[in-house]
């Protein structure tokens, strides 16, 4: 019998997890005449270790900071960001209804292979263009003028997959930001599909997980944020040429790294539409997140101070995935997201890696388990099988699910303040405390920054350290044994993802 895996997370996110607190509680500090040695020896004994910060140049008496799962048991990591009264607001108006038509009528366009007609008006990848455009601009016309649409368009030469000179259009809805529209965050999924034979732009390919899912995802999120104003610019785009090549993809990134444009963060939702597995196994709870460690963009002065210093779990896009977790994997979202070590699956890519290529964090959404079946084949029926990526595999609640797992993390990207710049570790002298420095934000919002840390075996962030609005912090406690994190705080609450500081000599 397959698997199922049917119960969904619990009030407080997961059957097993009872809640937990937004950051960790600060315990008074410890005893005048303490010796630092054995208040670091028993931190290091206790399952929680706890740490004693400093705050730096301002006097501040030490604090230890204890980490919120110790006092509660919630495993979850103290940096978990619980869904406010607005967010659960905004989720619940998310529509499967909705996504499940969207899904369906790009289906029924036949194909939409990159290089399929631009022209028929019913079927190809250009009627598909046009759609999704005109669905964009209806959505715009209800922001004031905070939404543009745009077909972001340009010519591919020759070739692998592109046998001819070919137009490949980008749609790329932008709602700018009304407190730091300079700073943006990305969704997208490609609205190409393909066939068995990738070369084949005539043969019926629906691409109704692969992925229209991913477009319809993109869509909803645009339909739904429209009404919102986010404090930061959310675009939501729809890419072509990702099975020839991710060459619209690369061209997206490609403009925003002309345009010296700050992109925070990028989502590509592929393959999301279905939650049963080849074998028939569900599980309909839990959405993978694929996140590099080593970054693609890594210089070769950067790869010798990793190699020196670690950090290959700590990369702009682990750090993304992070902040996912802490703000998308509860009950609000009604999935787990299950984090993988990897930049894709085994032979595959996806449209962020051009955004890794140049250095933005970016990081890829795909389905538990995937049905090779019903994904980049003919439609036929062989041996009693039906094959094809047809609508009828989709399964529409769980879409939108994960479209509410990119909704948390978006709209908490969007209303927090921006990563902090320039995080550094002071190592101009041996000492057995850590000196942490950072510049400061421009935000108006910005109400002051935390310190975590965690052992060097954790995967997750274990301690935070509220440490006020400054740009400076000693903690007692050495870089030697440990790593750092430093993330902003907006006086809503919302937190940044962590910056992993670099070493200042």
């Amino acid at each position: 019998m397959p698997q199922q895996i049917p119960e969904p997370p619990g009030p407080h996110g997961h059957p097993d997890h009872p809640g937990h607190a937004d950051h960790c509680a600060v315990p008074p500090p410890p005893a005048p005449g303490t010796p630092r040695r054995t208040v670091l020896t028993a931190a290091g004994a206790a399952a929680g270790a706890a740490a004693v910060g400093v705050g730096a140049g301002l006097g501040a008496t030490p604090a230890s900071a204890t980490p919120a799962s110790a006092a509660t048991g919630d495993p979850r990591p103290p940096t978990a960001q619980p869904p406010n009264r607005e967010l659960r607001e905004l989720l619940r108006e998310i529509d499967p209804e909705r996504i499940e038509a969207t899904v369906r009528r790009l289906a029924g366009f036949g194909t939409r292979h990159t290089l399929s007609s631009q022209d028929d008006p019913e079927r190809g990848i250009g009627a598909a263009r046009d759609w999704i455009k005109a669905e964009f601009e209806r959505y715009a016309r209800r922001s004031g003028g905070r939404m543009t649409v745009e077909l972001q368009s340009y010519v591919q030469e020759p070739a692998p997959r592109i046998p001819v000179a070919t137009r490949i259009t980008n749609v790329v809805a932008t709602l700018r930001g009304s407190v730091a529209p300079e700073r943006v965050y990305v969704v997208s999924g490609h609205y190409d599909s393909r066939a068995s034979d990738v070369m084949d732009a005539t043969s019926d390919a629906p691409g109704a997980d692969d992925d229209a899912s991913g477009v319809a995802v993109a869509m909803e999120l645009a339909r739904v944020l429209v009404k919102r104003r986010p404090a930061a610019t959310l675009v939501f785009a729809a890419v072509a040429g990702e099975e020839q090549g991710l060459f619209g993809a690369d061209h997206m990134a490609s403009r925003f790294e002309a345009a010296q444009t700050d992109v925070q963060a990028m989502f590509t939702n592929d393959i999301v539409g279905s939650s049963t597995a080849d074998d028939g196994t569900r599980d309909p709870y839990t959405i993978r997140l694929f996140a590099e460690g080593v970054p693609t963009s890594e210089t070769p002065e950067e790869a010798e101070t990793r190699r020196s210093v670690g950090g290959e779990n700590d990369s702009p896009a682990r750090q993304l995935a992070r902040f996912v977790r802490d703000t998308a994997d509860n009950d609000a979202t009604g999935m787990r997201v299950r984090v993988v070590y990897r930049r894709d699956r085994y032979l595959r890519g996806g449209d962020h890696i051009p955004f890794l290529e140049r250095g933005y964090p970016a990081a890829r959404f795909t389905e538990p388990a995937e049905d090779f079946a019903h994904q980049h084949q003919d439609v036929r029926v062989e041996d009693g099988k039906q094959y094809g990526d047809l609508p009828e595999f989709c399964d529409f609640p769980f879409v939108a699910r994960v479209a509410r797992v990119n909704a948390a993390a978006l709209w908490t990207l969007a209303q927090a303040p921006g990563t902090p710049r320039g995080a550094r570790i002071r190592t101009s002298a041996l000492t057995n405390s850590t000196e942490l420095l950072w510049q400061r934000g421009e935000e108006p919002d910005l109400a002051g920054y935390e310190v975590v840390w965690r052992e060097t075996t954790e995967p997750e962030w274990t301690h935070v350290i509220e440490v006020g609005d400054v740009t400076g912090h000693e903690v007692d406690l050495s870089k030697d044994n440990v790593f750092f994190g430093v993330r902003a705080v907006g006086r809503s609450g919302r937190r940044s993802p962590v910056a992993f500081p670099t070493p200042l000599r």
